[in-house]
């Protein structure tokens, strides 16, 4: 039982002395960033099922149609 006290002390120790945590205004900008990657790749992908939809849409009416 004292190794699991001792363990969580120095994560506590560790997490408040020992990493530097980013600034308001650091955090900030690295959310706009992840904000507008997501936006990026959400409307790729959005063109690719698009673009994959009407082509099978082609294939499928050489097949059946």
């Amino acid at each position: 039982m004292a190794g699991i006290k001792t363990y969580i002390e120095e994560a506590a120790d560790e997490l408040t002395n020992k990493v530097s945590w980013p600034t308001w205004s650091e955090l900030q900008s690295s959310g706009i960033v992840v904000l507008v990657a997501t936006f990026i790749i959400a409307g790729l992908i959005y063109l690719m099922d698009l673009t994959f939809g009407q082509l099978m849409d082609v294939i499928y009416l050489k097949i059946f149609g």
